[in-house]
């Protein structure tokens, strides 16, 4: 199956979400699962709809009159898309981004005030279960009973059992999203009745290892990778980096680290043979990322056939705005949207290549906007510093500096500086297939991901320490075009690779999870810009550390219970 070529057929059956997720009840179909599953071609479509769950948000493109047929209720449908959902959530509470929009739910995240009615975390929800029921409804309908019923020939059988695999993979990396994200959720398997009684929570640990089960038992029947065949699908390398990324925070989903497992994952990937790292760092966001030896897996986004206004569409034009000009990118218009908050933005240091998209249009900053952005912030508001550096200081002796990057305005494009990693033109500079849809694929999983989690791991259980370092090393000497930068053993810290995380995979929706790993997203140890909705941050109550169940789950299914420190 080539994904690209699948993603342009639109599946037989339209499904459909309610705004109140029931995960026992089964996908609505205009047609009859008889007449669907005769037609041979429907596995390969009906994977293809799997897949672009992560990207589109309806049957009938991304311009749906009055939301109407969108997957998700209850939310604008350009907004309820999969990628965009997750990447709110994982950045906008962090040291990382903020977004000056009022669209229902954003305000909340820049400002640490979600909660059960939260938009943005409710639609992320009903995208966990969105994808796990049509998941679900897969595999009940390719059982080998079902398929021997059809008259299914032993190629497409042999087919269908690697789609099986795969199916089972993007269920599994949904379920780790939910679990991430809102803790204790409702397991609900192909073996689960249709129509029966409301689903339980499981408990997070419970979740975790189920996830973790799955992707054990899968691994080797995923397709083996096969160049664009293969691109886009779930491949052993995938299911390694999954499992590395659930091992890795181990400790907060089930209260016991694996970091010796997810040196083992990390590794698995990286000496597979199967990737090597971009010689230019920049190949990973460009409307050919298709063809970087880097990427492990991405979400596909086609400017002709995958047309979304989340993704990269949004990533893309919400990257630009203020004097920037959106043909810098390959697309039409600026959208005016997220830019990168001070904490981050300090992070990279003098020649460090990977700060190279970053544009900064407040260089000349005039008196009264100093004075006022004085009076604006505490004085030593960002003492807390870097957490790569926890004993820097940053204070206002640096004027100049210090007003220029600072999200002293949530509302206003120009406070902050703009970070438009991602764009629409080709690593070579051509455009993309066309200026509003975007063709940039998102990198899930790539292996510069995979070094720094073997080489947190190492840290971690103090096992094969000096291949972490040069794993880290080899991200610093593609950053900086040499070695005048690498590190030691010894300056390899936990600390130092948090904050080379930050660098590496800045506005690649890892950051909340990070952060939690370590300590710091709560509490008061590390503060950034309107954490807790203070403009030089306050420490925040751990309940934070987790988003609310939505209130209509909790309202149409008694069997729910709510997060800690959520009312209902």
């Amino acid at each position: 199956m080539n994904l690209r070529t699948c993603q342009a057929v639109a599946i037989v059956a339209v499904l459909l979400a309610a705004g109140c997720t029931d995960p026992t009840v089964a996908p609505k179909s205009a047609v009859t699962g008889a007449n669907i599953w005769a037609d041979p071609n429907a596995y390969a479509q009906y994977m293809a709809k799997l897949y672009a769950g992560l990207v589109v948000t309806s049957q009938i493109g991304p311009n749906d009159p009055g939301d109407k047929n969108g997957d998700i209720k209850l939310i604008d449908e350009g907004t309820s898309e999969f990628l965009r959902l997750n990447w709110y959530l994982q950045e906008l509470p962090t040291d990382e981004a903020v977004i000056g929009w009022n669209d229902p739910g954003v305000p909340d995240l820049n400002r640490w005030q979600w909660n059960s009615t939260n938009t943005i975390s409710q639609a992320m929800y009903y995208r966990v279960f969105f994808e796990t029921v049509l998941v679900n409804e897969f595999l009940r309908q390719t059982t080998t009973s079902l398929l021997d019923s059809r008259g299914v020939s032993a190629a497409l059988k042999g087919q269908i059992k690697e789609y099986r695999a795969e199916a089972r993979f993007l269920r599994a990396l949904a379920y780790w999203v939910g679990l991430d994200f809102f803790g204790s959720i409702p397991l609900v398997t192909e073996a689960d009745p249709i129509g029966g009684p409301p689903p339980k929570q499981v408990a997070r640990d419970s979740m975790y290892r189920y996830v973790v089960s799955e992707l054990q038992a899968i691994a080797d029947s995923l397709p083996t990778p096969n160049g664009t065949i293969t691109y886009g699908r779930a491949t052993p390398a995938t299911a390694n980096m999954l499992l590395a990324e659930l091992y890795l925070n181990a400790e907060v989903y089930s209260g016991t680290p694996h970091y010796a497992d997810a040196l083992t994952a990390a590794s698995d990937v990286i000496t597979s043979g199967l990737y090597t790292l971009e010689g230019n760092y920049r190949h990973n966001f460009t409307s050919d990322n298709n063809t970087s030896t880097e990427v492990i897996f991405a979400a596909i986004q086609d400017g002709s056939h995958t047309q979304t206004w989340g993704g990269m569409t949004f990533l893309v034009h919400a990257g630009c705005g203020g004097s920037m000009q959106a043909s810098w990118f390959g697309m039409d218009y600026c959208w005016g949207g997220y830019r990168v908050k001070q904490q981050a933005h300090r992070r990279f240091g003098a020649g460090d290549s990977r700060a190279s998209f970053i544009y900064d249009s407040m260089a000349a900053v005039d008196s009264t906007r100093a004075q006022r952005a004085r009076d604006s912030l505490t004085i030593g508001a960002d003492t807390a510093g870097d957490p790569g550096h926890p004993t820097s200081k940053n204070h206002w002796t640096t004027i100049d500096h210090s007003v220029r990057d600072s999200v002293i305005d949530i509302g206003s494009f120009n406070y902050g500086v703009a970070g438009p990693k991602f764009t629409n033109k080709t690593s070579t500079g051509g455009p993309g297939s066309q200026t509003t849809m975007i063709d940039t694929d998102f990198p899930i999983f790539r292996l510069g991901e995979a070094y720094l989690i073997y080489a947190e791991a190492a840290v971690r259980t103090g096992t094969n320490v000096a291949q972490g370092v040069t794993y880290f090393n080899y991200l610093r000497e593609r950053a900086y075009g040499n070695a005048t930068h690498d590190i030691t053993a010894g300056q390899m810290t936990l600390d130092t690779i948090l904050a080379e995380r930050g660098r590496e995979l800045l506005f690649e929706a890892r950051r909340r999870t990070d952060l939690i790993r370590y300590g710091l997203f709560t509490g008061g140890a590390y503060l950034w810009a309107w954490k807790g909705n203070q403009p030089g941050g306050t420490a925040t109550d751990p309940h934070y550390n987790l988003y609310a169940i939505p209130l209509n789950e909790l309202s149409a299914n008694p069997n729910l219970k709510q997060n800690p420190g959520f009312t209902p």
